[in-house]
Protein backbone atom coordinates (compact mmCIF):
# COMPACT_ATOMS: atom_id res chain seq x y z
CA UNK A 1 0.00 0.00 0.00
CA UNK A 2 2.99 2.43 0.63
CA UNK A 3 4.82 1.65 -2.72
CA UNK A 4 1.22 2.60 -4.30
CA UNK A 5 0.73 5.81 -2.16
CA UNK A 6 4.65 6.86 -3.48
CA UNK A 7 3.93 6.02 -7.00
CA UNK A 8 1.03 8.44 -6.90
CA UNK A 9 2.58 10.86 -5.23
CA UNK A 10 5.19 10.50 -8.07
CA UNK A 11 3.35 10.63 -10.74
CA UNK A 12 1.15 13.91 -9.43
CA UNK A 13 4.79 15.35 -9.14
CA UNK A 14 5.48 14.40 -12.74
CA UNK A 15 2.35 15.55 -13.67
CA UNK A 16 2.81 19.54 -12.37
CA UNK A 17 6.35 19.16 -13.71
CA UNK A 18 5.37 18.22 -17.27
CA UNK A 19 2.47 21.31 -17.22
CA UNK A 20 5.02 23.78 -16.40
CA UNK A 21 7.58 22.07 -18.50
CA UNK A 22 4.86 22.21 -21.54
CA UNK A 23 4.20 25.91 -20.91
CA UNK A 24 7.66 26.89 -21.52
CA UNK A 25 8.14 24.90 -24.20
CA UNK A 26 5.09 25.48 -26.10
CA UNK A 27 4.21 22.04 -26.25
CA UNK A 28 1.39 19.89 -25.97
CA UNK A 29 1.19 18.28 -22.08
CA UNK A 30 0.16 15.42 -23.66
CA UNK A 31 2.77 14.51 -26.07
CA UNK A 32 5.33 14.94 -22.25
CA UNK A 33 3.39 13.60 -20.25
CA UNK A 34 3.66 10.72 -22.98
CA UNK A 35 7.21 10.65 -23.34
CA UNK A 36 7.83 10.50 -19.62
CA UNK A 37 5.70 7.86 -18.78
CA UNK A 38 8.18 6.06 -21.07
CA UNK A 39 11.13 7.25 -18.78
CA UNK A 40 9.70 6.53 -16.03
CA UNK A 41 8.21 2.75 -16.85
CA UNK A 42 12.44 2.23 -18.15
CA UNK A 43 13.37 3.47 -14.67
CA UNK A 44 15.05 -0.06 -13.06
CA UNK A 45 13.72 -0.39 -9.78
CA UNK A 46 10.19 1.17 -10.12
CA UNK A 47 7.28 -0.53 -9.37
CA UNK A 48 5.23 -2.04 -12.64
CA UNK A 49 2.19 0.03 -13.11
CA UNK A 50 -0.62 -2.25 -15.12
CA UNK A 51 -3.49 0.10 -16.71
CA UNK A 52 -6.45 -2.15 -16.17
CA UNK A 53 -8.62 -1.65 -19.06
CA UNK A 54 -12.04 -1.37 -17.06
CA UNK A 55 -10.38 1.52 -14.96
CA UNK A 56 -10.09 3.37 -18.31
CA UNK A 57 -13.59 2.34 -19.77
CA UNK A 58 -15.48 2.33 -16.72
CA UNK A 59 -14.22 5.22 -14.70
CA UNK A 60 -11.67 7.38 -16.21
CA UNK A 61 -13.65 7.55 -19.59
CA UNK A 62 -17.28 8.68 -18.71
CA UNK A 63 -16.49 11.64 -16.82
CA UNK A 64 -14.10 13.15 -20.05
CA UNK A 65 -16.74 12.48 -22.25
CA UNK A 66 -19.42 14.09 -20.55
CA UNK A 67 -17.14 17.19 -19.71
CA UNK A 68 -16.70 17.72 -23.20
CA UNK A 69 -20.57 16.92 -23.94
CA UNK A 70 -21.46 19.81 -21.71
CA UNK A 71 -18.35 22.53 -23.08
CA UNK A 72 -19.83 21.33 -26.80
CA UNK A 73 -22.41 24.04 -28.25
CA UNK A 74 -25.73 21.78 -29.07
CA UNK A 75 -26.28 24.52 -32.12
CA UNK A 76 -22.62 24.25 -33.25
CA UNK A 77 -22.86 20.74 -32.94
CA UNK A 78 -26.37 20.22 -35.19
CA UNK A 79 -24.72 22.69 -37.58
CA UNK A 80 -21.96 20.62 -38.44
CA UNK A 81 -23.73 17.05 -37.60
CA UNK A 82 -22.75 15.87 -41.42
CA UNK A 83 -19.06 16.32 -41.12
CA UNK A 84 -19.02 15.14 -37.55
CA UNK A 85 -21.28 12.17 -38.62
CA UNK A 86 -18.83 11.74 -41.91
CA UNK A 87 -15.95 11.15 -39.77
CA UNK A 88 -17.17 9.32 -36.14
CA UNK A 89 -19.46 6.88 -37.73
CA UNK A 90 -17.88 6.78 -41.77
CA UNK A 91 -14.15 6.84 -41.34
CA UNK A 92 -14.10 4.93 -38.63
CA UNK A 93 -15.81 1.65 -40.46
CA UNK A 94 -13.41 2.86 -43.55
CA UNK A 95 -10.14 2.89 -41.15
CA UNK A 96 -11.21 -0.51 -39.68
CA UNK A 97 -11.68 -2.34 -42.71
CA UNK A 98 -8.39 -0.78 -44.24
CA UNK A 99 -6.48 -1.63 -41.37
CA UNK A 100 -8.05 -5.05 -41.31
CA UNK A 101 -7.27 -5.86 -44.57
CA UNK A 102 -3.52 -5.03 -44.57
CA UNK A 103 -3.29 -6.94 -40.90
CA UNK A 104 -4.82 -10.19 -42.96
CA UNK A 105 -2.31 -9.79 -46.64
CA UNK A 106 0.52 -8.64 -45.09
CA UNK A 107 0.60 -9.89 -41.18
CA UNK A 108 -1.10 -13.01 -41.44
CA UNK A 109 -4.05 -12.09 -39.28
CA UNK A 110 -7.37 -13.61 -39.82
CA UNK A 111 -9.79 -11.45 -41.15
CA UNK A 112 -11.53 -11.23 -37.80
CA UNK A 113 -8.31 -11.28 -35.54
CA UNK A 114 -7.49 -8.12 -38.28
CA UNK A 115 -10.96 -6.33 -37.61
CA UNK A 116 -10.12 -6.40 -34.30
CA UNK A 117 -7.39 -4.75 -34.78
CA UNK A 118 -8.95 -2.29 -36.85
CA UNK A 119 -11.38 -1.23 -34.71
CA UNK A 120 -8.56 -0.39 -31.69
CA UNK A 121 -6.67 1.85 -33.89
CA UNK A 122 -9.51 3.81 -35.69
CA UNK A 123 -10.88 6.45 -33.03
CA UNK A 124 -8.37 8.98 -32.94
CA UNK A 125 -8.13 10.52 -29.49
CA UNK A 126 -8.96 14.13 -29.36
CA UNK A 127 -7.21 15.94 -26.51
CA UNK A 128 -3.55 16.54 -27.61
CA UNK A 129 -4.62 17.76 -31.16
CA UNK A 130 -7.43 19.81 -29.73
CA UNK A 131 -5.20 21.37 -26.72
CA UNK A 132 -2.64 22.03 -29.44
CA UNK A 133 -5.60 23.41 -31.97
CA UNK A 134 -6.91 25.80 -29.36
CA UNK A 135 -3.49 27.42 -28.58
CA UNK A 136 -2.80 28.29 -32.51
CA UNK A 137 -5.74 29.79 -32.95
CA UNK A 138 -7.99 27.89 -35.48
CA UNK A 139 -10.67 28.28 -37.21
CA UNK A 140 -13.28 27.92 -35.25
CA UNK A 141 -15.36 25.18 -37.52
CA UNK A 142 -12.22 22.82 -37.18
CA UNK A 143 -12.35 22.54 -33.51
CA UNK A 144 -16.38 22.15 -33.46
CA UNK A 145 -15.23 19.28 -35.95
CA UNK A 146 -12.54 17.56 -34.16
CA UNK A 147 -14.42 18.24 -30.98
CA UNK A 148 -17.90 16.56 -32.47
CA UNK A 149 -16.03 13.83 -33.93
CA UNK A 150 -14.03 13.17 -30.57
CA UNK A 151 -17.66 12.56 -28.85
CA UNK A 152 -18.77 10.29 -30.72
CA UNK A 153 -15.82 7.88 -32.62
CA UNK A 154 -15.53 6.08 -29.76
CA UNK A 155 -18.79 4.61 -29.10
CA UNK A 156 -18.51 3.23 -32.96
CA UNK A 157 -15.33 1.74 -32.54
CA UNK A 158 -16.07 0.38 -29.18
CA UNK A 159 -19.12 -1.31 -30.45
CA UNK A 160 -17.49 -2.62 -33.31
CA UNK A 161 -14.32 -3.96 -30.69
CA UNK A 162 -17.43 -5.66 -29.34
CA UNK A 163 -18.17 -7.65 -32.30
CA UNK A 164 -14.81 -8.05 -33.64
CA UNK A 165 -14.16 -9.62 -29.82
CA UNK A 166 -17.02 -12.10 -30.28
CA UNK A 167 -16.01 -13.26 -33.89
CA UNK A 168 -12.44 -14.14 -33.16
CA UNK A 169 -13.56 -15.92 -30.14
CA UNK A 170 -16.73 -17.70 -31.39
CA UNK A 171 -15.98 -17.73 -35.36
CA UNK A 172 -19.25 -16.70 -35.90
CA UNK A 173 -20.31 -13.14 -37.16
CA UNK A 174 -23.68 -12.44 -38.99
CA UNK A 175 -23.44 -8.90 -40.77
CA UNK A 176 -27.24 -8.27 -40.95
CA UNK A 177 -27.52 -8.89 -37.62
CA UNK A 178 -24.43 -6.99 -36.34
CA UNK A 179 -26.16 -3.87 -38.39
CA UNK A 180 -29.45 -4.42 -36.68
CA UNK A 181 -27.86 -4.43 -33.55
CA UNK A 182 -25.63 -1.09 -34.36
CA UNK A 183 -28.91 0.73 -35.10
CA UNK A 184 -30.64 -0.38 -32.35
CA UNK A 185 -27.43 0.84 -30.00
CA UNK A 186 -27.47 4.21 -31.43
CA UNK A 187 -31.32 5.00 -31.01
CA UNK A 188 -31.39 3.22 -27.91
CA UNK A 189 -28.03 5.12 -26.16
CA UNK A 190 -29.35 8.67 -27.57
CA UNK A 191 -33.20 8.20 -26.16
CA UNK A 192 -31.59 7.22 -22.57
CA UNK A 193 -28.93 10.11 -22.53
CA UNK A 194 -31.00 12.30 -22.95
CA UNK A 195 -33.27 10.80 -20.46
CA UNK A 196 -30.71 10.91 -17.82
CA UNK A 197 -29.71 14.87 -18.75
CA UNK A 198 -33.86 15.73 -18.35
CA UNK A 199 -33.57 13.52 -14.74
CA UNK A 200 -29.95 15.00 -13.89
CA UNK A 201 -31.04 18.69 -14.07
CA UNK A 202 -34.48 17.62 -12.51
CA UNK A 203 -32.44 16.59 -9.55
CA UNK A 204 -30.45 19.48 -9.09
CA UNK A 205 -33.14 22.13 -9.27
CA UNK A 206 -34.73 20.28 -6.58
CA UNK A 207 -31.90 20.25 -4.62
CA UNK A 208 -30.88 23.62 -4.74
CA UNK A 209 -27.65 22.84 -2.68
CA UNK A 210 -24.07 23.49 -4.49
CA UNK A 211 -22.17 20.64 -2.83
CA UNK A 212 -25.56 18.11 -3.69
CA UNK A 213 -25.65 19.44 -7.17
CA UNK A 214 -22.19 19.35 -7.76
CA UNK A 215 -21.85 15.38 -6.68
CA UNK A 216 -25.10 14.83 -8.72
CA UNK A 217 -23.03 16.41 -11.77
CA UNK A 218 -20.29 13.65 -11.05
CA UNK A 219 -22.78 10.97 -10.57
CA UNK A 220 -24.57 11.64 -14.14
CA UNK A 221 -21.58 10.54 -16.53
CA UNK A 222 -21.82 7.27 -15.02
CA UNK A 223 -25.50 6.36 -14.80
CA UNK A 224 -25.79 7.40 -18.42
CA UNK A 225 -22.28 4.72 -19.19
CA UNK A 226 -23.18 2.21 -16.79
CA UNK A 227 -26.57 0.88 -17.45
CA UNK A 228 -25.91 0.88 -21.61
CA UNK A 229 -22.18 -1.04 -20.77
CA UNK A 230 -23.56 -3.31 -18.73
CA UNK A 231 -26.69 -4.50 -21.48
CA UNK A 232 -23.05 -4.90 -24.14
CA UNK A 233 -23.72 -1.64 -25.45
CA UNK A 234 -21.19 1.39 -25.49
CA UNK A 235 -22.45 3.63 -23.16
CA UNK A 236 -20.55 6.38 -25.12
CA UNK A 237 -23.42 7.83 -26.80
CA UNK A 238 -25.41 7.72 -24.00
CA UNK A 239 -23.02 10.04 -22.16
CA UNK A 240 -22.32 12.14 -25.11
CA UNK A 241 -26.27 12.99 -25.32
CA UNK A 242 -26.68 13.58 -22.05
CA UNK A 243 -23.79 15.98 -22.00
CA UNK A 244 -25.17 17.65 -25.21
CA UNK A 245 -28.67 17.52 -23.63
CA UNK A 246 -27.40 19.60 -19.98
CA UNK A 247 -25.42 22.10 -22.20
CA UNK A 248 -28.11 23.17 -23.85
CA UNK A 249 -30.86 23.47 -21.08
CA UNK A 250 -28.72 23.81 -17.91
CA UNK A 251 -28.19 27.55 -18.40
CA UNK A 252 -31.29 28.06 -17.04
CA UNK A 253 -31.66 25.68 -14.53
CA UNK A 254 -28.44 25.23 -12.66
CA UNK A 255 -27.58 28.63 -10.38
CA UNK A 256 -24.89 30.62 -10.69
CA UNK A 257 -23.11 29.67 -7.07
CA UNK A 258 -23.14 26.10 -8.21
CA UNK A 259 -22.15 27.21 -11.78
CA UNK A 260 -18.87 29.17 -10.85
CA UNK A 261 -17.73 26.15 -8.28
CA UNK A 262 -18.37 23.40 -10.81
CA UNK A 263 -16.51 25.01 -13.17
CA UNK A 264 -13.49 24.69 -11.52
CA UNK A 265 -14.52 20.98 -9.78
CA UNK A 266 -14.53 19.99 -13.21
CA UNK A 267 -11.74 22.11 -14.96
CA UNK A 268 -9.63 20.44 -11.98
CA UNK A 269 -11.22 16.49 -12.55
CA UNK A 270 -10.42 16.68 -16.36
CA UNK A 271 -7.25 18.14 -15.82
CA UNK A 272 -6.01 15.47 -13.31
CA UNK A 273 -7.52 12.28 -15.18
CA UNK A 274 -5.79 13.47 -18.69
CA UNK A 275 -2.94 14.13 -17.02
CA UNK A 276 -2.56 10.87 -15.24
CA UNK A 277 -3.96 8.80 -18.60
CA UNK A 278 -1.50 9.89 -20.83
CA UNK A 279 1.39 9.45 -18.14
CA UNK A 280 -0.29 5.52 -17.46
CA UNK A 281 -0.36 5.04 -21.04
CA UNK A 282 3.69 5.33 -21.68
CA UNK A 283 4.40 3.93 -18.26
CA UNK A 284 2.68 0.60 -20.10
CA UNK A 285 6.06 0.51 -21.77
CA UNK A 286 7.61 -1.95 -19.71
CA UNK A 287 4.62 -4.29 -19.31
CA UNK A 288 4.67 -4.27 -23.17
CA UNK A 289 7.88 -5.30 -23.77
CA UNK A 290 7.85 -7.46 -21.57
CA UNK A 291 4.78 -9.38 -22.95
CA UNK A 292 6.35 -9.31 -26.64
CA UNK A 293 9.51 -11.06 -26.20
CA UNK A 294 8.44 -13.98 -27.86
CA UNK A 295 8.97 -11.41 -31.17
CA UNK A 296 11.90 -10.04 -33.25
CA UNK A 297 12.23 -6.75 -32.86
CA UNK A 298 12.39 -5.90 -36.20
CA UNK A 299 8.87 -7.71 -37.30
CA UNK A 300 7.50 -5.69 -34.49
CA UNK A 301 8.60 -2.29 -36.05
CA UNK A 302 7.38 -3.69 -39.44
CA UNK A 303 4.06 -4.12 -38.27
CA UNK A 304 3.90 -1.39 -36.63
CA UNK A 305 5.08 1.01 -38.95
CA UNK A 306 2.52 -0.92 -41.14
CA UNK A 307 -0.41 -0.54 -39.61
CA UNK A 308 0.63 3.15 -38.75
CA UNK A 309 1.47 4.48 -42.11
CA UNK A 310 -2.53 2.74 -43.06
CA UNK A 311 -4.12 4.30 -40.49
CA UNK A 312 -3.29 7.73 -41.34
CA UNK A 313 -3.39 7.70 -45.12
CA UNK A 314 -7.07 6.19 -44.74
CA UNK A 315 -7.77 9.26 -42.80
CA UNK A 316 -6.68 11.48 -45.76
CA UNK A 317 -8.32 8.96 -48.26
CA UNK A 318 -11.53 9.26 -46.48
CA UNK A 319 -11.86 12.57 -45.73
CA UNK A 320 -11.03 14.42 -48.97
CA UNK A 321 -13.47 12.66 -51.40
CA UNK A 322 -16.38 12.87 -48.57
CA UNK A 323 -15.43 16.88 -48.80
CA UNK A 324 -15.66 17.77 -52.21
CA UNK A 325 -17.32 14.84 -54.31
CA UNK A 326 -20.89 15.19 -52.68
CA UNK A 327 -20.77 19.35 -53.55
CA UNK A 328 -20.18 17.96 -56.91
CA UNK A 329 -23.36 15.85 -56.80
CA UNK A 330 -25.56 17.87 -55.19
CA UNK A 331 -26.36 21.67 -55.77
CA UNK A 332 -28.40 22.37 -52.53
CA UNK A 333 -25.56 20.83 -50.40
CA UNK A 334 -22.76 22.98 -52.71
CA UNK A 335 -25.55 25.97 -51.82
CA UNK A 336 -25.96 25.35 -48.12
CA UNK A 337 -22.54 24.22 -47.04
CA UNK A 338 -20.08 25.30 -49.92
CA UNK A 339 -16.96 23.54 -50.31
CA UNK A 340 -14.11 24.48 -47.76
CA UNK A 341 -10.37 25.35 -49.19
CA UNK A 342 -8.09 22.10 -49.29
CA UNK A 343 -6.21 23.56 -46.06
CA UNK A 344 -8.98 22.52 -43.76
CA UNK A 345 -9.92 18.77 -44.89
CA UNK A 346 -6.01 18.69 -44.99
CA UNK A 347 -5.87 19.50 -41.20
CA UNK A 348 -8.48 17.17 -40.42
CA UNK A 349 -6.72 14.64 -42.19
CA UNK A 350 -3.73 15.16 -40.30
CA UNK A 351 -5.05 15.13 -37.08
CA UNK A 352 -5.39 11.40 -36.51
CA UNK A 353 -3.65 10.85 -32.99
CA UNK A 354 -4.05 8.12 -31.41
CA UNK A 355 -5.16 7.55 -27.65
CA UNK A 356 -5.97 5.96 -24.36
CA UNK A 357 -9.30 4.24 -25.57
CA UNK A 358 -7.51 2.11 -28.01
CA UNK A 359 -4.79 0.98 -25.27
CA UNK A 360 -7.52 0.23 -23.25
CA UNK A 361 -9.00 -1.45 -25.86
CA UNK A 362 -6.10 -4.10 -26.75
CA UNK A 363 -5.48 -4.64 -22.84
CA UNK A 364 -9.25 -5.54 -22.52
CA UNK A 365 -8.66 -8.50 -25.54
CA UNK A 366 -9.35 -11.48 -23.66
CA UNK A 367 -6.21 -14.11 -23.50
CA UNK A 368 -8.16 -17.20 -24.11
CA UNK A 369 -11.32 -17.52 -26.61
CA UNK A 370 -14.63 -19.56 -25.65
CA UNK A 371 -13.14 -22.96 -26.96
CA UNK A 372 -10.26 -22.44 -24.22
CA UNK A 373 -7.27 -21.41 -26.93
CA UNK A 374 -5.10 -18.82 -26.54
CA UNK A 375 -6.21 -14.98 -28.30
CA UNK A 376 -4.72 -15.04 -31.78
CA UNK A 377 -2.25 -12.33 -32.07
CA UNK A 378 -3.02 -10.58 -28.90
CA UNK A 379 0.36 -9.60 -27.66
CA UNK A 380 0.89 -8.53 -31.11
CA UNK A 381 -2.01 -6.33 -30.96
CA UNK A 382 -0.99 -4.92 -28.09
CA UNK A 383 2.64 -3.88 -29.21
CA UNK A 384 1.25 -2.38 -32.65
CA UNK A 385 -1.67 -0.43 -31.01
CA UNK A 386 1.10 1.16 -28.27
CA UNK A 387 3.79 2.00 -31.00
CA UNK A 388 0.98 3.54 -33.35
CA UNK A 389 -0.53 5.69 -30.18
CA UNK A 390 3.77 6.56 -29.25
CA UNK A 391 4.41 7.47 -33.01
CA UNK A 392 1.32 9.59 -33.88
CA UNK A 393 0.82 11.21 -30.81
CA UNK A 394 4.59 12.71 -30.28
CA UNK A 395 5.37 12.38 -34.51
CA UNK A 396 1.98 13.97 -35.74
CA UNK A 397 1.27 16.08 -32.45
CA UNK A 398 5.07 17.34 -32.28
CA UNK A 399 4.51 18.12 -36.18
CA UNK A 400 1.05 20.11 -35.51
CA UNK A 401 1.96 23.36 -35.20
CA UNK A 402 4.35 24.02 -38.03
CA UNK A 403 1.77 21.87 -40.20
CA UNK A 404 -1.06 24.68 -39.09
CA UNK A 405 1.59 27.70 -40.05
CA UNK A 406 2.11 26.06 -43.70
CA UNK A 407 -1.11 26.53 -44.08
CA UNK A 408 -1.88 29.72 -42.99
CA UNK A 409 -4.77 28.72 -40.75
CA UNK A 410 -4.11 30.29 -37.84
CA UNK A 411 -4.38 33.52 -39.59
CA UNK A 412 -8.03 32.81 -40.55
CA UNK A 413 -8.56 31.67 -36.70
CA UNK A 414 -7.45 35.24 -35.52
CA UNK A 415 -9.85 37.07 -37.95
CA UNK A 416 -12.92 34.67 -36.72
CA UNK A 417 -11.72 35.39 -33.56
CA UNK A 418 -11.57 39.65 -33.83
CA UNK A 419 -15.37 38.49 -35.49
CA UNK A 420 -16.70 36.92 -32.75
CA UNK A 421 -15.40 39.16 -30.04
CA UNK A 422 -17.16 42.37 -32.53
CA UNK A 423 -20.16 40.52 -32.07
CA UNK A 424 -19.61 39.71 -28.39
CA UNK A 425 -19.30 43.68 -27.53
CA UNK A 426 -22.51 43.95 -29.41
CA UNK A 427 -24.08 41.67 -27.53
CA UNK A 428 -23.26 42.57 -23.97
CA UNK A 429 -24.22 46.50 -25.24
CA UNK A 430 -27.99 45.11 -26.13
CA UNK A 431 -27.99 43.30 -23.47
CA UNK A 432 -27.54 45.97 -21.13
CA UNK A 433 -29.55 48.67 -22.96
CA UNK A 434 -32.09 45.66 -22.59
CA UNK A 435 -31.31 45.97 -18.76
CA UNK A 436 -32.06 49.66 -18.99
CA UNK A 437 -35.37 49.32 -20.19
CA UNK A 438 -35.97 46.41 -17.21
CA UNK A 439 -34.70 48.93 -14.57
CA UNK A 440 -36.88 51.63 -15.13
CA UNK A 441 -40.17 49.25 -14.78
CA UNK A 442 -38.41 47.38 -11.29
CA UNK A 443 -37.73 50.87 -10.24
CA UNK A 444 -41.33 51.85 -10.63
CA UNK A 445 -43.12 48.61 -9.36
CA UNK A 446 -40.28 48.17 -6.35
CA UNK A 447 -41.44 52.11 -5.87
CA UNK A 448 -37.17 52.28 -4.86
CA UNK A 449 -36.41 55.70 -3.21
CA UNK A 450 -33.90 58.02 -5.33
CA UNK A 451 -30.84 57.69 -3.83
CA UNK A 452 -31.30 53.90 -4.73
CA UNK A 453 -32.82 54.11 -8.29
CA UNK A 454 -29.57 56.65 -8.95
CA UNK A 455 -27.06 53.83 -7.51
CA UNK A 456 -28.81 50.88 -10.20
CA UNK A 457 -28.68 53.41 -12.84
CA UNK A 458 -25.04 54.22 -12.07
CA UNK A 459 -24.09 50.64 -11.84
CA UNK A 460 -25.45 50.09 -15.15
CA UNK A 461 -24.19 52.85 -17.24
CA UNK A 462 -20.53 52.70 -15.85
CA UNK A 463 -21.04 48.74 -17.12
CA UNK A 464 -21.92 50.41 -20.54
CA UNK A 465 -19.03 52.86 -20.17
CA UNK A 466 -16.27 50.05 -19.95
CA UNK A 467 -17.45 48.52 -23.17
CA UNK A 468 -14.77 49.10 -25.66
CA UNK A 469 -16.03 51.39 -28.68
CA UNK A 470 -13.37 50.06 -31.23
CA UNK A 471 -11.62 47.05 -30.05
CA UNK A 472 -8.52 47.15 -32.40
CA UNK A 473 -7.74 50.62 -30.94
CA UNK A 474 -8.88 50.15 -27.39
CA UNK A 475 -7.45 46.54 -26.95
CA UNK A 476 -4.03 47.89 -25.32
CA UNK A 477 -6.37 50.65 -23.05
CA UNK A 478 -8.45 47.36 -21.81
CA UNK A 479 -5.29 45.44 -20.77
CA UNK A 480 -4.04 48.52 -18.68
CA UNK A 481 -7.32 49.04 -17.54
CA UNK A 482 -7.59 45.43 -15.73
CA UNK A 483 -3.71 45.19 -14.75
CA UNK A 484 -4.68 48.95 -12.39
CA UNK A 485 -8.01 47.01 -11.05
CA UNK A 486 -5.53 44.11 -10.39
CA UNK A 487 -3.72 46.95 -8.33
CA UNK A 488 -6.15 47.94 -6.66
CA UNK A 489 -7.94 44.20 -5.60
CA UNK A 490 -4.70 43.64 -4.64
CA UNK A 491 -4.27 46.73 -2.36
CA UNK A 492 -7.33 46.30 -0.69
CA UNK A 493 -6.87 42.41 -0.02
CA UNK A 494 -3.61 43.82 1.40
CA UNK A 495 -4.98 46.31 3.87
CA UNK A 496 -7.89 43.91 4.76
CA UNK A 497 -5.07 41.08 5.85
CA UNK A 498 -3.40 44.09 8.07
CA UNK A 499 -7.26 44.43 9.79
CA UNK A 500 -7.29 40.94 10.60
CA UNK A 501 -3.61 40.68 12.01
CA UNK A 502 -4.70 43.97 14.11
CA UNK A 503 -7.59 41.97 15.55
CA UNK A 504 -10.02 44.56 13.71
CA UNK A 505 -11.84 42.27 11.66
CA UNK A 506 -12.46 38.58 12.54
CA UNK A 507 -11.62 35.77 10.12
CA UNK A 508 -14.84 35.06 9.08
CA UNK A 509 -15.67 38.64 8.20
CA UNK A 510 -12.06 38.47 6.28
CA UNK A 511 -13.49 35.54 4.26
CA UNK A 512 -16.67 37.39 2.83
CA UNK A 513 -14.95 40.88 1.68
CA UNK A 514 -12.32 38.42 0.38
CA UNK A 515 -15.09 36.19 -1.65
CA UNK A 516 -16.24 39.57 -3.40
CA UNK A 517 -12.50 40.82 -3.85
CA UNK A 518 -12.33 37.16 -5.57
CA UNK A 519 -15.20 37.35 -7.63
CA UNK A 520 -14.48 41.00 -8.71
CA UNK A 521 -10.62 39.59 -9.73
CA UNK A 522 -12.05 36.53 -12.07
CA UNK A 523 -14.38 39.41 -13.69
CA UNK A 524 -11.27 41.63 -14.26
CA UNK A 525 -9.07 38.59 -15.65
CA UNK A 526 -12.26 37.16 -17.92
CA UNK A 527 -12.11 40.94 -19.42
CA UNK A 528 -8.41 41.56 -19.33
CA UNK A 529 -7.01 37.99 -20.66
CA UNK A 530 -6.73 36.66 -24.30
CA UNK A 531 -9.65 34.73 -25.28
CA UNK A 532 -11.98 35.98 -21.95
CA UNK A 533 -14.51 38.43 -22.22
CA UNK A 534 -13.97 40.68 -24.55
CA UNK A 535 -10.73 40.13 -25.43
Amino acid sequence: MTAVIHTILLMAAVLAAVAVAAKRLHIAPSILLVVAGIGMALIPGLPSIRLAPELVLLVILPPLIYSAGVAMSWREFKYNLRPIALLAFGCVVFTTCAVAAAAHFFLGFSWAAGFLLGAIIAPPDVVAPLAIARRLGLPRRLVVILEGEGLANDATALILYRFAVAAVSTGLFSLGEAAGTFALIVVGEIIYGIAVGWLSLRLRQWAREPRVEITLSLMTPYLAYWVPEYFHGSGVLATVACGLYVSWNGPRLIPSATRLQGIFFWDLIVYLIEGFVFLLTGLQARTLIEQTQAFSLRELLIATALVTAIAIAARFVWIFPLTYIPRWVSASLRKRDPAPPWQGPFLLSFTGIRGVVSLAAALAIPYVMANGQPFPHRDMILFIVFGVIVITLIGQGLMLPSVVHWLGLSTIGKKEHAEEIERELRARQEALEQVTKRLEKAIADHELPDVIATHLRTRNQIRLQVLPRNLTEDIDLLRRTAAVKKELIDAERDFIHQLLRDGKITDEARRRIEYELDLEEAGVANRGSEGGGWM
